[in-house]
């Protein structure tokens, strides 16, 4: 029952290596540390009492990987995190973007062609939509031109992996489309952790709560919603990572319907800009400086997630609220402040 996660000490990868590992599978975790920390493996051991191997590898060397499944020749299912995931980044810097996202799904899925068993979980994003014409978004809504490089990294690895499967049927594929991802595990052993200035909303709202950052920058005031900023879908990434383990168990039970399945992961409510920071000021009890600016090239006006396919189908559906993730991120972030 051995599983290998890409990227298994970041975010979302490092919870869902908690979840798989609770439920009984070893988990072989590949990451090059780019973005992540070799410490997140003594917190998944503190969380589960059980170590997880780890091997520092960076997918972009091809011998490398060519290597890893020599040695490794008995695992029984691939969930890949590992890429880069920044919106304005990937804007300023396509070509990295390209390579380190494509290059290394195609190197995984050569090799994974080369096991017996196939199965593979891929993570994809809800920015594969673009701007949705109607809210919220079902898997049925049609794929439009990326707004950002990263966004197409996604678009183009979902192709890719529909092509594999279409020539390889025994290669049995989930294409997991999150919305987006914010919280901590409950026991502040492992959560969102940035190198550098943080790209996503929620740290940089912990940091500037916690006073590392001196303001936060609200990105568009003036977008057509209740109160002028972006609606997001935010779930809480031990909601998240539950659902790849279930996604897992459904390809190695044989339960999937076909062999390229994809699935939205939401909660089905779309939170306003402002009212994320409303919940973190309800959690911590402190007031959020912040201040409204100009609008971030890539980012679109609204998305949020019609979940009933992943409810129904997939059998998973998410337990947490808004606050109890925003609760979580607050509880690591003193925890780490204060090491």
């Amino acid at each position: 029952m051995k599983i290998l996660v890409t990227g298994g000490l970041g975010f979302i990868g490092s919870h869902t290596v908690v979840e798989l590992q609770n439920e009984g599978f070893e988990v072989v975790i590949i990451d090059d540390l780019s973005n992540s920390s070799i410490e997140v493996v003594d917190g998944i051991t503190a969380i589960t009492n059980k170590k997880p191997i780890f091997e520092k590898l960076d997918l972009k060397v091809k011998l490398d990987v060519q290597d890893f499944f020599k040695r490794h020749n008995d695992i029984i299912g691939v969930i890949h995190f590992a890429a880069s995931k920044a919106v304005g980044e990937s804007v300023a810097e396509p070509l990295m973007y390209y390579e380190n996202n494509i290059t290394t799904l195609v190197y995984m899925l050569q090799e994974l062609c080369g096991l017996t068993k196939k199965n593979f979980i891929f993570s994809s994003s809800c920015t594969v939509y673009g701007q949705a014409d109607e809210l919220p978004i079902t898997e049925n809504a049609p794929i439009k031109p990326a707004e950002s490089p990263y966004g197409n990294t996604k678009q183009i690895g979902e192709e890719i992996i529909r092509d594999t499967c279409k020539v390889n049927s025994d290669v049995n594929a989930i294409a997991l489309r999150y919305f987006n991802p914010i919280g901590a595990h409950p026991s502040t052993e492992i959560g969102e952790l940035p190198i550098g200035v943080p790209q996503n909303l929620v740290p940089y709202i912990t940091q500037t709560g916690i006073g590392m950052r001196e303001q936060l920058s609200v990105f568009g005031g003036d977008y057509p919603t209740s109160d002028g900023t972006c609606i997001r879908d935010y779930i809480h990434v031990v909601d998240l990572a539950k659902a790849h383990v279930i996604a897992l168990q459904r390809l190695i039970a044989g339960n999937n319907d076909s062999n390229f399945e994809y699935f939205n992961l939401g909660t089905g409510t779309g939170s306003t800009v402002l009212e994320a920071i409303q919940s973190f000021e309800r959690v911590s009890g402190k007031a959020l400086n912040y201040k409204i600016v100009d609008r971030r090239e890539g980012d679109i006006t609204a998305a949020y997630a019609e979940t009933s396919k992943a409810n129904n189908v997939l059998g998973w559906k998410t337990e947490l609220t808004l606050d109890d993730a925003m609760d979580s991120a607050w509880k690591w972030e003193q925890k780490i402040r204060n090491k």
